[in-house]
């Protein structure tokens, strides 16, 4: 069990990495650790700070209303393949021949105009399942994995592709 936890980690501080290497023109510093409580156990994290742009506000009206999360509905010229790459490496879960993608914060609504996206422009057969009748989640099925794999690859973290089978 420790191992998986220690594996799980440095995944995951991979990640972080490779994100940082991608936004650290925008940051006026280092990464710097954080630590907090949550549900009455310690956590400790990184987290990065990117100068004030107005292009990031404007990026952040898009996806937020209101201070909630939504999928807007010009997701169609926004879901590019770096876009999709990092939705499956922040939310994507491998399941034994497909893929999950945890949209458990949106509403159903969203879900099918983002699904829409994943079907009509990359042609990837898709469905809606609900974790808890709370949570939808989509998931890609396994004959739609190869051409996901083709799509995504090129812009993935490469600790990261376990996500979709590599």
């Amino acid at each position: 069990m420790l191992n998986y936890i220690l594996s799980r980690r440095y995944l995951v501080l991979n990640m972080f990495f490779f994100v940082f290497s991608i936004l650290s023109h925008y940051c006026s510093s280092c990464p710097s650790l954080v630590s907090g409580i949550r549900a009455g156990k310690r956590n400790n994290g990184l987290e990065i700070f990117t100068r004030s742009f107005p292009c990031f506000k404007e990026l952040r009206s898009i996806f937020y209303v209101d201070k909630v999360k939504i999928i807007p509905d010009n997701i169609y010229e926004l879901l590019t393949p770096v876009a999709l790459a990092h939705l499956i490496m922040g939310d994507g879960s491998a399941k034994q021949y497909s893929l999950k993608i945890c949209t458990d914060s949106y509403t159903v609504p969203d879900i099918i105009r983002l699904m829409n996206v994943l079907i009509i422009r990359y042609e990837l057969d898709c469905t809606l399942r609900f974790h808890t009748p709370t949570q939808p989640r989509i998931y890609i099925k396994e004959g739609s994995m190869p051409l996901l794999r083709q799509i995504v690859k090129p812009q993935m973290c490469p600790s990261m592709l376990y996500k979709i089978k590599l």
